[in-house]
């Protein structure tokens, strides 16, 4: 539809928030957001007051001199975002997109506040610092890549370390679920693949609904989920040491699997939760989109082809500080692969290669032969903690 400067429009219903920088902007049909800076949401205002194009034009290049002021191109990108309803009294034509149902309205908020409150907040933290101060007191509770095998058999090992994984990460998942239904905010528990392994996946849309100060509990509901899990875990070895080998050895996977689940939290060049907090924090929405492109800037060996830039004002300090943590958490996902995941896949074959040795009339023969056979089970280690990654980034 052609669009003019004396043009008039109608915007379909919108909800604008204040937020740390800029705004965000609801479209209450779609339930999706935008981030715009303050002379958008003027222009927004005045479009919804009946003003014609030229009039706001004007307006705004009187308010923001310096500022490149150009209505029409304004309003070609508000249609590509669906947010117009009407132009010179005739109804667009856009895509309907269909609103995504969020469910757990069932899940009362109450239950919610029990595990997320003032209270709660501070034995989460206590237990956060009782986990370090274990794990660098006993030795002997530090994670060890060996955890992995709670059997003599990789046919066992697999299955177990997937069952424990998943009710791990649905714990961590249903952490997130519990602070949105605190807020009394829908969401949505779904299920996905990433190759064999199942991913959990929380709809967070919701949480840009609340003030900016509200959210970072929300994104950090599932670490503090994974403290306690860690915490049971650690502690039930210091009380029950001399238990039963399975008891301890399943305790052993807890702790790995947690462990290595909250250290991925910090490798925030993934969109973690950790990195949602940073980004919320900083009032900085495309962190580590605009990281990529500064990284590929600087390093020559990196450069594709250029986009252009879509850092706001006063962001580029905080883009640039980023890109370095972002640099660092690359660094230490190789250090979990020299010291955990390329150990285990070694460790793999050490233990099953043997069984060849002995024979179809042994159990470790076909063992070995489940583990190595149609060159899939020979990787099957490595993509398992490979796989871990996605379940992070899951959101």
């Amino acid at each position: 539809m052609n669009i003019k400067i004396n043009s008039s429009l109608r915007l379909v219903p919108i909800e604008i928030r204040k937020d740390k920088k800029h705004y965000i902007v609801e479209n209450k049909i779609s339930s999706e957001f935008y981030e715009m800076p303050e002379i958008c949401i003027d222009a927004i205002n005045l479009i919804n007051h009946g003003k014609s194009l030229a009039e706001i034009e004007c307006q705004l290049k009187d308010k923001y001199p310096k500022e490149d002021v150009n209505l029409v191109d304004f309003v070609l990108q508000l249609q590509d975002l669906h947010l117009i309803e009407v132009i010179d009294g005739i109804n667009v034509v856009r895509e309907e997109k269909k609103k995504e149902q969020l469910g757990f309205l069932w899940l009362s908020p109450r239950i919610g506040k029990f595990f997320f409150n003032k209270f709660s907040y501070y034995l989460y933290g206590t237990l956060f610092i009782l986990n370090i101060v274990l794990l660098l007191t006993h030795s002997y509770l530090f994670p060890h890549y060996k955890d992995l095998f709670l059997f003599d058999y990789m046919a066992l090992n697999i299955p177990a370390w997937i069952v424990i994984t998943f009710l791990t990460v649905f714990i961590h998942e249903f952490g997130h679920v519990l602070a949105i239904r605190a807020k009394n905010l829908p969401t949505k528990l779904g299920a996905g693949h990433r190759l064999f392994v199942v991913v959990l996946e929380t709809d967070m849309s919701s949480v840009w609904k609340l003030p900016l100060k509200e959210r970072n509990v929300l994104f950090l509901a599932g670490l503090c989920f994974d403290t306690v899990i860690l915490s049971i875990a650690l502690l039930s070895q210091l009380i029950a040491g001399d238990g039963s080998e399975i008891f301890r050895g399943i305790m052993n996977i807890i702790v790995l699997d947690t462990f290595i689940r909250m250290i991925y939290q910090l490798c925030i060049y993934m969109k973690t939760d950790f990195y949602y907090v940073l980004e919320n924090v900083s009032g900085c929405y495309n962190l580590m989109e605009n990281a990529q492109r500064l990284i590929r800037r600087k390093l020559p060996l990196l450069k594709f082809n250029e986009v252009e830039d879509e850092v706001f004002d006063g962001e580029r300090k905080t883009v640039f500080i980023y890109s370095i943590f972002y640099l660092i958490g690359v660094g230490m996902t190789v250090s979990l692969y020299v010291f955990f995941y390329i150990p285990q896949f070694l460790f793999a074959w050490k233990k099953v290669l043997p069984g060849f040795s002995y024979g179809p009339g042994s159990i470790s023969f076909w063992d070995a032969l489940f583990f190595s056979s149609n060159n899939h089970w020979s990787r099957t280690t490595i993509l398992l903690v490979a796989e871990k990654v996605y379940i992070i980034m899951a959101r």
